[in-house]
């Protein structure tokens, strides 16, 4: 067996991404990438900067990195080839830029801005979020507002209705809104004097909606009807629950479950609660997030959260692919920060599975109560090397990791992101806030059910006839695409879900016969580009259809090349094809290596992990290397 045409490009590029990645660790072992998003985060912390009176550099470079990633027009967009601008994104950098002092309310841009969103609905039709941020700074009523009860707050949670069908990120997210929007709760910020009232638009129709409330109210009345208490007190001991759920989930550093998102709502909502801004609840949730600041390009942006974990679990396993063995002093020491990392604590993820020991890990540099599976399978994925050769040294932590990952497995036998069997239908059914329908629970996704499946087969050597596996598999069976394809929940979109599920069922022993298989393959074949390479659009997200980018982006390559070389013993074409196209981005810095390819809420927030363009092209052109030449030995000492 020989390797195909480019023999010499992938040794030299695996080198040159295994050189590059090695020297990027920090000294404690981990690898730290930004996490770069759209001009949410940005604008939100300049308002805090405002709240508080202060005026750092950090402002300043925040609105830089705004002003740098719109249009020139007054317009934002999420993603390169989104049409015109996006709605939320334009009004939160206008009034980041309004509120950091670097435009006024009369400049064009501003002008521009207010037609753009006026021509596209008004405020009215922004994102469920961007109206309450307005609503914070008392640019928007909380009267515009469906009106959801505290009392919500109080059902138990084994009733057919409660705050704990949503899903743990969803949860910190309304827990401070409730508390804020029951006490009709909004500050003046300083700062420039402002006017939208012209910026709003028409308010749409909410028949529907009303009657999903009015259902969603009584079956709140129904629960609380027990309770026998007077309205007033309920309310308060609604609110007051709400303030201790909120106090209790609080990470290390003071943000709220080290999202900046959600830290930024629970400030609101406890001043609402009655703290003072310069509560030291407050203060050290402040510090906490500007913590979370990252260089980039033009100026700083202020990332949502740290991909610290997740980028150290993964260039691990890069590096290992590669070639770097586990005693390698960048493996021991990246595998030495992420067992520091490992959780050990009980939290909301055991309430619908108990008995279980805690084990997994989380997202972030600093998360200890909200472990993902996806992470997890990562962790353990890059652990395994090491823990084969030694297991006495490595059991304790890898069978805690192993038997919390596979504990988690749904009742419809997939894999959700953070928590059990968690996917209730009322969310969606009752409640009138269209662009969260995808993120109110936490259904089992073809990514997480592939990536859980692929360490199961490969790790454990579990196969097809493994009970485990099996109700995997028929999951996967039941999800996929009439074309074939599979739809990806976290990342961009179908490429990312077809590449997990193929070789997820490649680790569970399915055969190159499978007509799911044969189906996925011939699909990520039909959507190559002509250059050799694969791209696809953020616009499949919200769409639920794949739109080609008709552009090839690193990962969405290295993702459809990965595979594609998984499942054929020999080069074909298009995996000829696909390696020369991801060895000719090697050296490029357009917009398609900066092209959002991680999804976190359809047409709202999509992720530009500046880890990727290395991580996975060196895991696909490693796999290519080491399955296409015989006898291949590492030259990296």
């Amino acid at each position: 067996m020989v390797m195909g045409q480019h023999r010499d490009g992938v040794e030299r590029e695996v080198d040159r991404l295994t050189r590059l990645l090695l020297s990027r660790q920090g000294g404690d072992g981990r690898w730290s990438f930004c996490f770069e998003s759209g001009p949410m985060t940005d604008a939100y912390m300049i308002l805090l900067y405002r709240l508080y009176g202060k005026e750092p550099e950090a402002l300043q470079q925040m609105a830089e990195r705004i002003r740098s990633i719109g249009n020139g027009d007054g317009t934002w967009k999420l993603f390169h080839d989104e049409k015109e601008g996006n709605l939320s994104a334009t009004i939160e950098s206008i009034v980041g830029l309004l509120y950091a002092g670097v435009v006024q309310p009369n400049d064009p841009i501003v002008n521009n801005a207010r037609q753009f969103v006026r021509s596209r609905g008004g405020i009215h039709q922004a994102g469920s979020l961007t109206k309450v941020m307005l609503t914070l700074i008392n640019h928007y009523d909380w009267s515009h507002h469906p009106g959801v009860p505290a009392e919500f707050l109080l059902l138990p949670w084994w009733f057919p209705i409660n705050f704990f069908d949503f899903v743990g990120f969803t949860r910190v997210h309304v827990a401070p809104i409730l508390l804020a929007s029951n006490r009709r709760f909004s500050v003046d910020l300083p700062g420039p004097s402002l006017d939208f009232s012209d910026w709003m638009g028409e308010k749409a129709s909410r028949s529907s909606a009303i009657k999903g409330m009015e259902d969603f109210q009584r079956e709140i009345d129904l629960g609380l009807a027990r309770l026998r208490e007077r309205e007033g007190l309920l309310k308060k001991r609604a609110l007051q629950r709400g303030e201790r759920f909120l106090l209790h989930r609080r990470e290390t550093d003071g943000t709220l479950y080290s999202y900046f998102s959600t830290t930024f709502l629970m400030m609101f909502g406890l001043m609402g609660m009655g703290y003072s801004k310069n509560h030291p609840v407050l203060r050290q949730a402040m510090g906490g997030l500007e913590s979370f600041l990252y260089p980039v390009k033009h100026g700083w942006h202020l990332q949502e959260t740290t991909s610290n974990l997740w980028d150290t679990a993964l260039t691990t396993y890069a590096l290992q692919q590669a070639g770097c063995g586990p005693q390698h002093p960048a493996i021991r020491q990246g595998l030495g920060y992420l067992l520091q990392r490992q959780h050990t604590r009980l939290a909301d993820w055991s309430l619908r599975n108990p008995g279980v020991p805690p084990g997994g890990w989380g997202f972030s540099d600093i998360n200890t109560m909200n472990p993902d599976l996806d992470d997890t399978a990562a962790v353990l994925r890059a652990m395994a090397p090491s823990y084969r050769c030694h297991p006495a040294a490595w059991g304790g932590s890898w069978s805690r990791g192993v038997g919390w990952l596979l504990s988690m497995q749904n009742r419809d036998g997939g894999w959700s992101a953070f928590e059990k069997n968690t996917d209730k239908a009322w969310p969606r059914r009752l409640l009138p806030f269209d662009d969260a329908h995808t993120v109110w629970t936490d259904p089992s996704t073809n990514d997480l059910t592939s990536r859980c499946l692929a360490f199961v087969g490969t790790e454990l050597g579990w196969k097809w006839n493994h009970p485990t596996v099996a109700r995997a598999v028929r999951f996967l069976e039941r999800n996929q695409e009439q074309e074939g394809c599979w739809f990806g929940r976290w990342g961009v979109t179908y490429i990312y879900g077809t590449w997990a599920a193929l070789t997820g069922l490649a680790a569970a022993g399915i055969p190159r016969s499978y007509p799911a298989v044969q189906k996925g393959i011939q699909w990520l074949q039909s959507v190559q580009n002509e250059d050799g390479g694969w791209g696809e659009s953020c616009r499949s997200d919200i769409e639920r259809t794949y739109i080609p980018l008709k552009a090839s982006t690193p990962s969405q390559t290295a993702w459809a090349l990965d595979a594609l070389i998984t499942w054929h013993d020999q080069p074909t074409p298009e995996i000829e094809a696909g390696v020369g196209a991801l060895l000719g981005m090697a050296d490029k810095q357009d917009w398609r290596m900066r092209y959002p390819t991680g999804a976190g809420l359809a047409g709202q927030f999509y992720i530009h992990y500046h880890s990727y363009r290395y991580v996975w092209p060196l895991v696909a052109l490693s796999h290519y290397r080491n399955k296409y030449v015989n006898h291949y030995k590492s030259h990296i000492l």
